[in-house]
């Protein structure tokens, strides 16, 4: 019998079948995968070596995406860094597993090339670079898991001042409210940024 014209199996469709089971349990198990693509689980370990390298596989295939064009600092970075929320926001589960492990995939490691040129282009000096990458990271990782938030993220009745029970009720709910704070969010760094620069030069 000959080879099937597709391969069964390739590392993408190993985690393809991985992606969805975090999206349905927030975890997977190299079994759980073979059970879902129909094959011994020694299989898969033709393509990958382990759990960890399926996490990586992971990654880069939700970061699979061209990269913006290039343009003025603010811009650029505002563009990756909505495709990066953007990217995380569609798989919230899977989060804390990559949170978890060293960032190895080169498709995601060249994000963080693009990040790192844009910011050395804009006057971001070396030694502050992954400083600010850092805080960057953590503002777009929570902003991802806003837009997972359920749409009374609030509830009104427990606040103990008029204050708080307006603000709550002009923020609306759902991925409107998480959008317009991600933007005001953005509006922030990218300004302080451009103050960080000057400060340095």
């Amino acid at each position: 019998m000959g080879r099937p014209a597709t391969p069964k199996l390739s590392v993408e469709k190993i985690a393809a079948a991985a992606l969805d089971l975090v999206d349905a349990q927030g975890e997977f198990t190299m079994g759980e995968i073979a059970a879902a693509l129909s094959v011994r689980p020694s299989s898969l370990y033709n393509h990958v070596a382990g759990k960890v390298e399926v996490i990586e596989a992971i990654r880069a295939l939700i970061f699979k995406e061209e990269p913006p064009p290039p343009g003025e600092w603010n811009d650029t970075l505002r563009a990756l860094l909505c495709h990066y929320r953007n990217a995380f926001a569609r798989h919230p589960r899977l989060i804390p597993m990559l949170t978890a492990h060293t960032v190895s995939s080169p498709d995601v490691v060249h994000m963080y090339d693009d990040i790192a040129t844009v910011l050395s282009d804009a006057g971001i000096p070396t030694g502050r670079l992954l400083d600010v990458i850092t805080v960057l990271d953590s503002f777009v990782i929570g902003s991802a898991l806003d837009v997972a938030a359920p749409d009374q993220v609030w509830d009104a009745a427990q606040a103990r001042t008029p204050v708080l029970v307006a603000a709550i009720e002009a923020a609306g709910q759902g991925r409107v409210r998480a959008d317009r704070a991600f933007e005001l969010g953005l509006d922030l760094l990218l300004g302080a940024l451009a103050r960080l620069r000057a400060v340095e030069e």
